[in-house]
């Protein structure tokens, strides 16, 4: 009768296990069950947004990444709070159902059915009771409830503002969803467009959202990110009059010590100034300002470009200088390397000592004046270039001879004497809009009144839940679809009795997923968000991973929320996220034609190792990518279950390389992930019977009896352990499962020698990375309860020395041989086996010198 391994059988069997008996569900402080003296470890990944086409093996790295993690620190007597849930509103989803021409509410139950069934097929342990899904009026009920306190406490407000908008997309979008001028979701063309909006002030956070980065273990690279994005700058504010009008153009500089070389001024080309241009530039300005709208950000800073701009026709006053000083008039122009939004949307331009103010002066002669010497053997401004760093004043009147350090002082408290000037810190940072013209969204808890003020909705009315709407595509105009629903929109307001209008934007995407992580710890609290005392115990997140590409959009938005939840004494860290961990992606092949477009992989066809469009005979180049349903070279999880098992798929996955890095996936290679799984199948099951073990695993062999080698299996068992165990550190499972396999081979050379004790610790190790099998040998070893909360295999240190050491064996200094002696063998031993081991070396020579380094070598020197 054979017993081979059969994935689906065991697999489908434990699964079902696991969902009917809640295994994974983990009790909150006072609730049954709960054991307080355990301690608490929270392992939360980034919740997917549901999309149509389903997860791919890609998506799923960091999933098996965190199950590890969540299976491990349960055997280490931890109560685990490993939850998931689905980011379901927004714009995607939104896209989805158009596409499909189905609602979003219906097309999102598909699709999170379908995601919920394949993250059960690969066996993570996730919490399932503690589910939740953004677009559930009993979820954004309380998204809408924070935001209220965001309202209310200054944070949230309405602005015109020039915003991104997308055409094809009907919606504004945030600076962050904008690359290169297009839309990070469709890659649609995107203008500027000022629009009213709501904006969340992330600004007035900007310090702490700078200095708790200190404080929290998170990747190097994500912080500097987050930093450069903050963008925290030190100077002063500076007034220029401008001539002929009462209006003064303030500028901020970090620089104001160079303020006496500052020979022109540049406005973004949205700046308010230019409605004084005078007619005979008003032509060539109004066009730059309309070619500047269809630029991204990226490039208009973009300092490898040639520099633009057009002359405005005005001056401005240099307050370095006295009126009617000829230095003092600086011509102002507009170039769109100057954003609005930064600083004031107005630079002072000092040419001699700013590459960029130096590039633009050179491409539209403009003066060049030297203010800044540089230090001897530094190049300067007598050698024909721009000097930006730091020096000694010069030509600046009376900070001259100043080092940099004191000029910069020096020149602040001057204009704060004067009155046109005064130091400032600044922040790259600007403030998040946070409004929509879209249907698929957390309607905003707000109303309007005639008179134009607006108020919050009352608690005890929330949530104001999103009306359905058999239309609910986005209007050509822009306006809110929302905004169709009369019968929604009129409210009377309860208390001021007038009517009134809902607001009918709707929030971004990214709402709900600034504080989904809190919810998770109480999602079945119907009168507040989460509980004082479960977020006490549960916060903040011990482990976070999901992808980079979150660096300065979810990750700080999220630190925001959580530092005004702070404030208001809602939770008790300042910060949400203790550890953050990056996955790396699943590349996969994909093609490039001539033009270095990506060509989709049902278009290729193979012709022995060379690649050809279908169709046309075009040569392709093979390229590694990341894998993209556009460019069909996406892998289906159900297939490599199906064929393979879902513990082949976790092994072969986090066997690929460290969980951090890249790694590009290879179908053909899945094959020896699976042999591993069958070979430690066949070491323990008795392949000539239904059920039973491998006789000699029957009984059991005390560790103090073992001798030869069961005593050798021990010490490599207690190795591989070890290096499991050193994995978690910086979750390099791929050598937990070489280990793992290291122990297998060798209990493969000594298949009678394995005792049960073995067998069942090695099982135990195996079982967060290949829980199904794991599980299976578990309970053929005739234990009744799951394996998932036994005490993880302690590792002796003892059985990790070895009882011999390999000596190298040197003739002349040259390596002829090794040796292998008893740890701590005498001299004359160690000697005696090194002769033994290069007899031909030794003979008919005399032995002159004889070099020994204690555990290291033993070199002869003949003659």
């Amino acid at each position: 009768m054979s017993n081979a391994y059969d994935h689906t059988a065991i697999e489908t069997r434990w699964r079902k296990h696991w969902e009917e008996t809640a295994l994974f569900r983990v009790a909150n402080p006072g609730e049954p069950g709960f054991d307080a003296r355990r301690p608490k470890y929270y392992v939360l990944d980034m919740f997917p947004y549901p999309s149509g086409s389903g997860l791919h093996v890609g998506h799923l790295v960091g999933y098996v990444g965190t199950d590890v993690v969540a299976r491990k620190k349960r055997m280490d007597g931890c109560n685990v709070l490993h939850p998931m849930g689905w980011d379901a509103f927004g714009l995607p989803a939104e896209q989805h159902a158009i596409a499909t021409g189905r609602q979003p509410r219906d097309a999102n139950a598909v699709n999170t059915a379908n995601y919920r069934r394949q993250l059960k097929l690969v066996g993570l342990s996730y919490d399932w009771s503690r589910e939740v899904d953004t677009s559930d009026p009993r979820y954004y009920k309380w998204t809408q409830w924070i935001f209220k306190r965001l309202y209310e406490r200054g944070l949230a407000y309405q602005a015109e503002v020039p915003v991104w908008w997308c055409e094809e997309l009907k919606t504004v979008l945030a600076n962050e969803e904008v690359i290169n001028g297009r839309s990070e979701r469709g890659n649609h063309p995107c203008v500027r467009r000022p629009l009213k909006q709501w904006m969340l002030r992330i600004t007035a956070y900007a310090e702490r959202l700078l200095a708790d980065l200190d404080g929290i273990d998170w990747p190097e690279s994500i912080k500097a990110q987050q930093r450069e994005w903050i963008g925290k700058s030190e100077g002063a504010e500076i007034e220029f009059e401008v001539e002929g009008s009462p209006e003064k153009l303030v500028v901020f500089t970090t620089r104001p010590d160079t303020l006496w070389g500052a020979t022109f001024m540049v406005v973004a080309p949205e700046h308010a100034l230019l409605k004084l241009v005078p007619p005979s530039e008003r032509a060539a300005v109004d066009a730059y300002v309309a070619q500047a709208a269809s630029k991204s950000e990226l490039e208009r800073t973009d300092l490898a470009k040639e520099k633009s701009g057009v002359f405005t026709g005005l001056y401005a006053q240099n307050p370095a200088f006295e009126p009617g000083d000829p230095r003092g008039r600086v011509p102002i122009w507009t170039a769109d390397y100057v954003m609005a939004g930064y600083g004031t949307g107005a630079i002072m331009s000092v040419p001699g000592h700013d590459e960029r103010d130096h590039e633009f002066a050179r491409r539209f002669d403009l003066r060049i004046l030297e203010v800044v010497r540089a230090p001897r053997g530094e190049k300067g401004f007598a050698d024909g270039v721009c000097f930006a760093g730091d020096g000694v004043a010069v030509n600046s009147g009376p900070i001259d001879g100043l080092a940099t350090p004191q000029a910069k002082e020096e020149a602040i408290r001057l204009l704060e004497a004067r009155g046109v000037g005064k130091a400032r810190v600044t922040y790259k940072l600007r403030d998040w809009l946070f409004s929509r013209q879209r249907y698929w969204g957390e309607p905003f808890p707000l109303l309007h009144l005639p008179d134009g003020q607006i108020v919050v909705v009352d608690d005890a009315a929330l949530p104001v839940e999103l009306p359905a709407m058999e239309d609910f595509k986005p209007a050509g105009d822009g306006s809110a679809p929302l905004a169709r629903a009369k019968d929604w929109v009129a409210i009377q307001d309860t208390k001021t009795g007038l009517a009134a209008r809902r607001d009918t934007d709707t929030m971004p995407g990214w709402a709900g997923s600034c504080w989904y992580w809190l919810r998770f710890m109480d999602p079945a609290n119907a009168s507040e968000p989460w509980s004082k005392s479960v977020e006490t115990y549960w916060g903040p997140v011990d482990l976070y991973v999901g992808g980079a590409a979150h660096a300065v959009m979810h990750l700080l938005y999220a630190r925001f929320w959580h530092k005004v939840l702070f404030d208001l004494g809602l939770v008790h860290t300042k910060e949400p996220f203790q550890r953050l961990f990056n996955q790396g992606l699943l590349t996969a092949f994909a093609y490039e034609d001539a033009t270095g477009r990506l060509v989709p992989n049902a278009d290729v066809e193979d012709r022995d190792g060379k690649y050809f469009k279908r169709g046309s005979g075009e040569p392709l180049a093979q390229i590694v990518t990341k894998m993209a349903k556009q460019l069909g070279n996406v892998v289906n999880p159900d297939d490599i279950v199906a064929e393979h098992g879902a513990d082949t798929l976790r092994l072969y996955e986090l066997f690929m390389g460290p969980l951090a890095d890249s790694k590009p996936w290879n179908t053909r290679d899945i094959a020896g992930s699976r042999r591993f799984v069958e070979r430690v199948w066949r070491s323990m099951v008795d392949p000539d019977s239904r059920d039973a073990l491998r006789p000699h695993l029957a009984v059991d062999q005390a560790r103090a009896e073992l001798s030869g080698d069961a005593l050798e299996l021990e010490k490599q068992l207690h190795r591989a352990i070890a290096r499991v165990d050193a994995s978690f550190g910086s979750f390099n499972f791929n050598t937990a499962i070489a280990a793992l396999m290291t122990f297998v081979n060798e209990a493969s050379k000594r298949p009678q020698a394995l005792t049960r004790s073995q067998a069942e610790r090695f099982v135990l190790a195996l079982s967060p990375f290949a829980p199904h099998v794991a599980e299976e040998l578990w309970a053929r070893f005739g234990h009744a309860r799951s394996l998932a909360y036994e005490t993880w295999p302690a590792v002796d240190a003892r059985y990790l020395e070895d009882d011999t050491i390999e000596i190298p064996v040197q003739v002349l200094g040259k390596l002829r041989g090794k040796v292998v002696v008893p740890k701590g063998a005498a001299e004359a031993e160690i000697v005696a086996a090194a002769r033994a081991a290069v007899p031909t070396w030794l003979e008919g020579k005399t032995v002159v010198k004889t070099i020994v380094v204690p555990a290291k070598l033993v070199n002869f020197v003949v003659r």
